[in-house]
């Protein structure tokens, strides 16, 4: 059996993963440590012999007596109908908050008297967003994508959307300014010239969060790339020095349909089982 070696570096990681000719990882190595990770033990013995040889090229020859361990991965319960995410729509967690909190409704009548806005206004406005790219992103499934809704993260907080799919995975971070202009430079974004707000640089960490989810029950690579949809805009201007996050207009996001190369058709399906299982993100 021939395995194929390719180099993995990201996120900090520098791997080399032993690849089945499906592209299925079998193992990999830690190019820093010299660390061997046997993902299947029925190639344990071909994977330890081709990661070694190919450690050789980046550290101090392995030990023939050092025996590598094998990291079990943790395992998901069986998905129920209560954990599985796939059954929520858009804006879902902005839905509940609208239905359990914020201003009363004297209060929101004075606020609207007053031309005062409010937490809930914002809320709304928001819930009207993530629906109308939610329904851009459920026309992408014909291609081949999976799309998950308002997954709920640990602190509150929960992910737009999540497009999974053989162009890899997006993290998805919905902005709603109606009538807007709207300026997004490397780390931060402007609406109408006003102050700015970080939405790239938390766009980026919420897609490394996705990243360090997906891997805990995956045994391969898995990419999360950020995006950002702005709804409503007037006027959407992105420097040329922004490669690091994707921007887009909602009606743009049909620019991911094409997109493949980058993870298999088994891979696609281990990776929205894990990320529609609410038990994986209890703790993200």
């Amino acid at each position: 059996m021939e395995l194929h070696v390719t180099r993995w570096k990201r996120y900090g990681h520098d791997r080399l993963y032993a690849n089945l000719s499906d592209g299925t990882a079998v193992g990999w190595a830690d190019v820093k440590t010299g660390d061997i990770v046997v993902l299947r033990t029925d190639y344990r013995d071909e994977v330890i012999a081709v990661l070694t040889q190919h450690l050789q090229s980046f550290t101090e020859p392995v030990p023939p007596d050092r025996a590598p361990e094998t990291k079990a991965r943790p395992v998901l319960p069986p998905l129920t109908s209560a954990d599985d995410l796939a059954i929520n729509h858009p804006g879902r967690s902005l839905r509940e908050l609208l239905d359990t909190s914020g201003p009363g409704l004297v209060e929101r009548a004075v606020a609207r008297l007053l031309r005062r806005p409010t937490e809930w206004d914002s809320w709304q406005k928001g819930l009207a967003g993530e629906r109308r790219v939610g329904a851009e992103l459920n026309r992408l499934s014909r291609h081949g994508w999976h799309v998950l809704h308002s997954i709920p993260l640990a602190d509150k907080v929960d992910v737009d959307h999540l497009l999974i799919g053989p162009g890899g995975v997006f993290s998805i971070n919905t902005k709603h300014h109606h009538k807007k202009a709207v300026w997004v430079g490397d780390d931060a974004v402007k609406v109408d010239h006003g102050k700015p707000a970080p939405y790239a640089r938390k766009s980026r960490a919420e897609a490394k969060r996705v990243v360090r989810v997906l891997e805990r029950y995956c045994a391969f690579p898995v990419p999360v790339d950020p995006v950002l949809v702005f709804v409503g805009v007037t006027d959407l201007k992105v420097v040329a020095t922004q490669l690091t996050v994707r921007v887009y207009r909602e009606r743009e996001v049909a620019a991911l349909a094409p997109l493949s190369g980058v993870l298999t058709a088994e891979q696609v399906e281990q990776v929205y089982g894990v990320a529609r299982h609410r038990e994986a993100w209890r703790q993200a």
